[in-house]
């Protein structure tokens, strides 16, 4: 038993005990209330982060004062937004599916000046003030002139061209690539540094445009030297360079009389893109369940202009994946929609380009497509992009072009389509003598006679080799046919594209891989054994054909004639096909012989445009030719007459 003093004691003892106990808890509640609050202001802090901003910068006095500006971050989407500029105000907020995106459209008036935009991002306590910047435009939009038939198109890929930068061949933290020259599948390393450094070998031969593959990034696995698997449609693949690199590059072109086309993807990305590894909505692709249930594209485009095709056909063709490693956007998606079509005049208002080419064309939905030239067509009236329109026959191909009637009253608003069919019996011809009805040169005759189907026949690019096709030598060195395919390209009612290395007899076929027929330019690389960008480091048939082609491409520059010509054409008599054109009183005749043989061709056939001249100066040997009775042209021969 305890006595009354002790069990005083134990009480006091427990009392203080009890105080010293809650003194504590509320310690620990203080302390776990802190915390918590540190914790939390910790993840607000870092849910909230702004890693890119596209387009990068905007211009002012833009036709549509419209901006959307996708913002990308760690939590972004959870953000509000204000701004304060002159002239610029706030019009919507789009958050997306993902918490990572946040579309904000601004208001840019035509009284907005150049300058530096405050954009304020806040969540909860966290605040990011984003700097956008606004820039003067530095054209016209009248001033940015397009290519047309006065040109001529030199197609080439960056990575076979020529390597002038050796040190961004391998470029850390991206996807795993290599280089290697021997495999004609892989990276060998040209950049844009590489075809600036032969700029004035295009100059020499004559041509006014150049078109290069994609030269956006590509980082995906393997390295993807084509181009066409687009990662970031804001960034220059540091392969072939930077931004700033080609801008200069463009400029530099520029002061030698030389457009430049860019090539341009609106159907697909690459899969390694960011929208695919943090999908901003299940809407900005077709068919976005790829992994478990892929569609891919039937390749197959009549499903446009077929009058009875089925909703199946349609949507295959239109909504499915050109390839796995290729995500079809979804350009019905109108945020996806104004993402490309603010990149296509970012790159003519930043880097100067003179034209787009547009891959895939009819891949993409059809609306969006038009709407976008249109928009296109309104701010830069004299500008000018040509679409790949992959289909053989006139009827189809015109079927694509602006203002056709065959498709009306819908209108694709494109000015210029590819010439497929042109290309397809081109490559048949060589192949074939021309008989008096339909083989050989009469195949050219024939195709030219559909030229009714096109709303401007002048405007259509023509071509008998590219990127994606045999070369036109396949695996021989038919000199003599090749110059009569150059002869008929540069001189018919067409825009001419040409396909790099060619003057200088590159062959190849596809049949074991695509790489074949991108092989590397000779004298590209410092350790390259031939050198074909010189006349020294060119053979005996090389100077042959490379003389041939500039010649062409010299006389045809500048020359009205071809540029702007009407044209006549005759059937072919005696296996030979005549055609003309004809401007301001000036005329030229092309003969072109269809035969494995000599051939005496009576003048009298041609007497309509011939009108009494008895004589022309032949623009390839510059010689002086008779015109009285008959003229003879050699086996498989070509003449380009000056009357």
């Amino acid at each position: 038993m305890f006595t009354q003093t002790e069990c005083n004691s134990y009480l006091n003892i427990k009392c203080y005990l009890r105080g010293v106990n809650n003194r504590i808890t509320n310690i620990m509640k203080r302390l776990l209330f802190l915390l918590s609050s540190l914790i939390l202001s910790i993840s607000t802090y870092a849910a909230m982060n702004v890693n890119k901003i596209d387009p990068p910068c905007w211009f002012t006095g833009m036709q549509n004062p419209e901006l959307q500006l996708m913002v990308y971050g760690e939590g972004i989407g959870n953000a509000n937004v204000t701004v304060s500029y002159p002239g610029v105000s706030l019009s919507s907020v789009v958050k997306l599916e993902s918490p990572n995106y946040l579309l904000v459209y601004l208001h840019v008036s035509k009284e907005a000046k150049p300058g530096k935009v405050n954009l304020t991002f806040t969540q909860g306590k966290k605040k990011i003030i984003q700097t956008y910047e606004l820039k003067e435009r530095e054209k016209k939009p009248c001033e940015r002139k397009g290519f047309d038939a006065s040109d001529a198109l030199y197609l080439l890929m960056p990575d076979r061209f020529a390597n002038g930068n050796p040190d961004n061949d391998q470029i850390k933290g991206m996807a795993p690539y290599t280089v290697d020259r021997k495999d004609p599948n892989a990276r060998h390393g040209g950049d844009l540094a590489g075809v600036e450094k032969h700029l004035d070998y295009f100059s020499d031969l004559g041509i006014t445009a150049l078109w290069f593959t994609p030269v956006l990034e590509n980082n995906m696995t393997g390295g993807s030297y084509h181009g066409y698997a687009t990662t970031d449609y804001y960034k220059v693949d540091p392969r072939f360079g930077t931004n700033e690199e080609y801008k200069n590059l463009i400029a530099k072109a520029h002061d030698k009389g030389i457009k430049m086309v860019m090539d341009m993807i609106f159907n697909h990305c690459g899969v390694e893109h960011v929208w695919i590894k943090d999908m901003p909505s299940k809407d900005w692709f077709n068919n976005p369940d790829h992994k478990t249930n892929f569609v891919q594209t039937s390749f197959k485009l009549t499903p446009h202009v077929d009058p009875y095709t089925s909703k199946y056909d349609f949507n295959q063709m239109n909504d499915g994946w050109f390839v796995t490693a290729m995500p079809d956007l979804n350009q019905k998606n109108p945020h996806v929609y104004r993402y490309l079509v603010q990149n296509s005049f970012w790159w003519i208002e930043y880097a100067g380009i003179d034209a787009i080419r547009m891959d895939t064309y009819p891949y993409a939905d059809y609306d969006a497509m038009s709407n976008w030239m249109k928009e296109l067509n309104d701010e830069y009236p004299n500008y000018n992009v040509v679409g790949e329109t992959w289909v053989t026959e006139p009827a189809y191909t015109a079927w694509w072009q602006k203002d056709s009637k065959l498709s009306a009253p819908r209108n694709s608003n494109l000015k210029t389509v590819m010439d497929f069919s042109f290309f397809e019996k081109v490559n048949t011809m060589k192949y074939e003598e021309t008989d008096p009805y339909s083989t050989g040169l009469n195949r050219i005759y024939n195709s030219f006679v559909y030229d009714f189907l096109y709303p401007n026949p002048a405007m259509v690019l023509a071509f008998y080799e590219n990127h994606d096709t045999n070369r036109y030598l396949g695996e021989g060195q038919d000199l003599q046919t090749l110059k009569q395919a150059v002869a008929l390209l540069l001189t018919t009612r067409r825009i001419p594209q040409l396909y790099y290395g060619t003057e200088v007899m590159m062959n190849g076929v596809k049949d074991k891989s695509d790489g074949y027929v991108r092989k590397d330019f000779p004298g590209g690389w410092m350790d390259d054994k031939e050198n074909a960008f010189t006349s020294a480091g060119r053979s005996q048939i090389q100077n042959e054909c490379f003389n041939f082609y500039r010649t062409l491409l010299q006389w045809r520059k500048g020359n009205d004639v071809i540029a702007k010509g009407d044209m006549v054409q005759f059937m072919p008599q005696q296996g030979v096909y005549v055609f003309a054109r004809m401007y301001q009183g000036k005329t030229v005749m092309v003969l072109l012989n269809g035969t494995n043989k000599e051939v005496n061709l009576p003048l009298h056939f041609y007497a309509e445009i011939l009108q009494g001249k008895t004589q022309g100066k032949e623009i390839i040997s510059n010689q002086t030719v008779q015109l009285t009775d008959k003229l003879t042209l050699e086996a498989r021969g070509s003449l380009i007459i000056e009357l």
